[in-house]
């Protein structure tokens, strides 16, 4: 065993090997014969496989009973409790569950096979990457293996005129309770047409946000800084609006006794519904309506800034991950200059 002082501290330092392991630290004394029995006993825990020197990782299932409990004690949104939930949830169909933390390397977790989108097998991917960096925090590993997510591509449909209706003529067919219906029509018809974000906007529209006079929808909060905004009303989010109200003033659009919360927080059971039943794919989802709003509006007005503002977007490149040109409108100019090309050589 080795014992000596560092240049830049006033402590003795011990330094030794036992069984090809090798154990070097702070004895955290200035007096050398202290030191010298801290180092002892450092050694002696060694040799008797005690103690913190040789404490072992625990596995990642072991693990995930303290990961798990600080994330719901963790001062987290409830969205990111829900994913690193599910994401756990998703993890533990695999085989690296079983692993110690420390014996995890990048190439086991590329390893790793999971059902699903690339959106999906991130979730699992992410919250293993949490769990990494909260061990390292928690000194039971000294260092995270660095993975890369799989590539996700963004959506491609758009929920237009011609989807609605056939989701709408589905779901009427639906045997559904009272209202539910209506419901869902209505959820529809203010996500296409006022671009707001399902559950953290559409769901907590409140009747004191709603300005009659000037027909607009107030924002007070978003999923960023940019969502708090004002939305116009087109005639029928107009017309829902006032018919969802009926004569209240205050409260929330769609309360509900079901909910802790007060009011709606989900439709989608009744929309994978009708979308079955009308034949739709699966990748359209009730958030396509903001895909479309996004895409029709500029179609429209030309104007991206406006866009951006009824959307609460800040950064450009974030704007057109919402952007859906029509293939007929290039199919379209492509003709037309064919057509002009060939007067002028007639």
């Amino acid at each position: 065993m080795e014992l000596y002082k560092k240049r830049d501290s006033r402590f003795y330092w011990y330094d030794f090997k036992w069984r090809g392991k090798r154990y070097r630290s702070s004895t955290k004394e200035t007096n050398k014969k202290r030191a010298g029995k801290i180092a002892a006993l450092r050694l002696s825990q060694a040799m008797g496989g005690v103690g913190p020197l040789d404490r072992k990782a625990p596995s990642l299932q072991g693990f995930s009973i303290r990961f798990l409990s600080w994330v719901e004690s963790a001062t987290l949104a409830g969205k990111s409790k829900a994913y690193y939930c599910n994401g756990w949830r998703l993890l533990a169909t695999t085989k690296i569950v079983a692993m110690r933390l420390d014996h995890i390397t990048k190439d086991d977790v590329e390893g790793i096979s999971l059902s699903g989108s690339a959106s999906n097998a991130n979730c699992a991917l992410r919250t293993l990457r949490r769990m990494l960096h909260k061990a390292e925090e928690w000194n039971l590993i000294g260092r995270v293996p660095r993975f890369k997510l799989l590539t996700e591509h963004g959506r491609r449909l758009r929920l237009d005129d011609h989807a609605e209706q056939k989701l709408l003529v589905a779901a009427s067919a639906c045997d559904w309770t009272t209202g539910m219906f209506e419901l869902l029509r209505d959820v529809i018809i203010l996500a296409r047409d006022t671009g707001m974000r399902n559950q953290r906007e559409l769901y907590r529209i409140r009747l004191e946000n709603l300005d009659w006079n000037n027909r607009i929808i107030f924002v007070p909060d978003s999923k960023t800084a940019e969502g708090r905004r004002m939305i116009p009303m087109s005639d029928r989010v107009c017309d829902v609006l006032r018919t969802r109200a009926g004569g209240r003033s205050e409260g929330w659009l769609f309360p509900s006794q079901r909910s802790k919360c007060g009011h709606l927080t989900d439709v989608g059971r009744q929309f994978r519904a009708a979308r079955a039943k009308a034949g739709l794919p699966e990748d359209l989802v009730l958030y396509c309506c903001r895909h479309d709003y996004g895409t029709r509006v500029l179609t429209k007005t030309g104007n991206l800034a406006a866009v951006m503002k009824t959307m609460g977007h800040k950064d450009v490149r974030a704007a057109m991950q919402y952007q859906h040109p029509e293939l007929e409108l290039v199919r379209a100019a492509l003709n037309q200059g064919r057509e002009v090309a060939s007067q002028m050589t007639a």
